[in-house]
């Protein structure tokens, strides 16, 4: 029943009933990365409002973005005709893995000065003159 409920009124887990029906309607599987996220393309040539064939994703568990590895983020974003499943694909040397975006949580970066970071922010250095009302 939760899993019902999930996919009726969530777009960020995973797929909803509308993708699930215009998967079955239009959607051509095409492979699957490491992570488990499953791409597809369009059945039809070309999609005559944008000009070019419709890509598209559904991410394993939650929609992150930057979840899509690097040889897939290429064929989704038209830079190559093949996916990587259809050519030998090797990441290059400065491609890194994945890492999940960070923001909200314990380890984001917090650069020095903040007030989140651990320990205390640093005085204001001499240029800095404080405002005082009336003055």
């Amino acid at each position: 029943m939760k899993t019902f409920f999930l996919k009726f009124f969530t777009w960020w887990n995973s797929q909803t009933f509308g993708t699930q029906l215009t998967i079955w309607r239009v959607g051509v599987f095409v492979g699957e990365d490491e992570f488990g996220n499953r791409y597809y393309r369009s059945r039809f040539a070309k999609d005559p409002a944008l000009g070019h064939e419709r890509r598209w994703v559904v991410y394993h568990g939650q929609a992150e973005a930057s979840a899509i590895p690097p040889g897939w983020w290429g064929w989704m974003h038209h830079r190559t005709a093949e996916p990587p499943t259809a050519s030998a694909y090797r990441p290059r040397p400065w491609q890194q893995p994945h890492q999940p975006n960070a923001t909200g949580t314990a380890s984001a970066y917090r650069p020095p000065g903040s007030t989140l970071n651990a320990g205390r922010r640093p005085k204001a250095t001499g240029d800095y003159q404080a405002w005082t009302p009336g003055s």
